[in-house]
């Protein structure tokens, strides 16, 4: 299986990816999609012509970013839906209120590294958001993407999937003390393994599912990161590149709507590309735990009893 490139890079931006693709008569979903990279991968596609919802926690924030895309791309087709992807009823009333197929569903919000917080079902918040919710709501759109005939499904996962697998005997940190950045990881290796396994599972119904790593953005991702006050955070980010939301967004710009990547599925991209297996381990590259086929179907199977307890 031989790795996937593009003549994109690092630098590129998501409208660099998406020039000259027309995306007319596609729509899509992308979660939080009124901050960070979650708005330049609405205004890529929306650039290109689909028709995008925003699904957000803050649909004042939505309503505000999307009138904002409609007047600089001048498409019309922009919407807004509230979505609390830790909330499963908010998740399935999501599922259950769209309408028509649908042709991209981009799996971009998220949390790092956030203090310990449960939500009611005693699940740890950073799994239950970054994971189960989209997982929720795949499932629930599931219908929609398979009527679509030739759907994909972007999940946003991220190089800090080095820093954990999936810990099966104790996902929710119940008996282990609780790391802020373990659990992202988990969380992010989940991402991945999504991937892997809707790749498998949905393919029959012209479904391709992949992941990536955005690379390092300063937005509110990091509201919870103290890089001043944490030596070790300090030196790692010391003298790092940060990217620009425009080139945080174009993976995912690419993978949503690009013809370069026609049929790809269960990869694993960063910076425009396939990964490398851990190249620099926690810095780039991706993880053997992170494509592991039965460690993705161990996931789906307990996400699957977890969603419908």
């Amino acid at each position: 299986m031989s790795r996937i490139t593009t003549p994109f890079t690092r630098a590129s931006t998501a409208a660099e990816v998406l020039a000259g693709v027309d995306l007319t008569g596609r729509r899509a979903v992308v979660t939080g999609g009124a901050s960070g990279i979650g708005v330049e991968t609405v205004r890529a596609l929306a650039a290109a012509g689909a028709e995008v919802t925003l699904a957000v926690r803050n649909t004042a924030a939505g309503e505000r970013v999307a009138a904002e895309i409609t007047a600089s791309t001048g498409n019309q087709s922009l919407y807004v839906a509230p979505l609390e992807l830790a909330d499963r009823e908010s998740v399935r009333a999501f599922g259950t209120n769209w309408r028509g197929p649908l042709h991209i569903l981009v799996n971009n919000a998220g949390v790092m590294a956030e203090p310990l917080t449960r939500t009611p079902e005693g699940w740890e918040h950073q799994f239950a958001t970054n994971h189960l919710g989209h997982f929720g709501l795949a499932l629930a759109l599931h219908p929609a993407l398979a009527a679509a005939g030739n759907a994909r499904i972007v999940a946003v996962s991220s190089s800090a999937h080095h820093r954990s697998g999936i810990d099966f005997e104790d996902i929710h940190f119940e008996r282990r003390p609780y790391d802020a950045w373990i659990a992202y990881g988990q969380s992010k290796t989940a991402n991945a393994l999504f991937a892997v396994e809707a790749a498998k599972r949905w393919a029959p119904d012209g479904i391709v599912t992949n992941s990536l790593m955005p690379g390092g953005i300063m937005t509110a991702l990091q509201r919870h990161v103290d890089f001043e006050n944490d030596p070790a955070l300090k030196a790692a980010v010391e003298g790092f590149e940060w990217k620009t939301p425009e080139q945080g967004a174009a993976t995912s710009a690419l993978l949503a709507g690009s013809p370069l990547v026609d049929g790809i599925t269960g990869r694993y991209f960063e910076d425009n590309n396939e990964a490398e297996r851990s190249v620099v381990p926690g810095v780039s590259g991706v993880a053997a735990h992170a494509l592991d086929p039965e460690a993705a179907t161990r996931l789906w199977e307990l996400s699957e009893v977890l969603l419908a307890e």
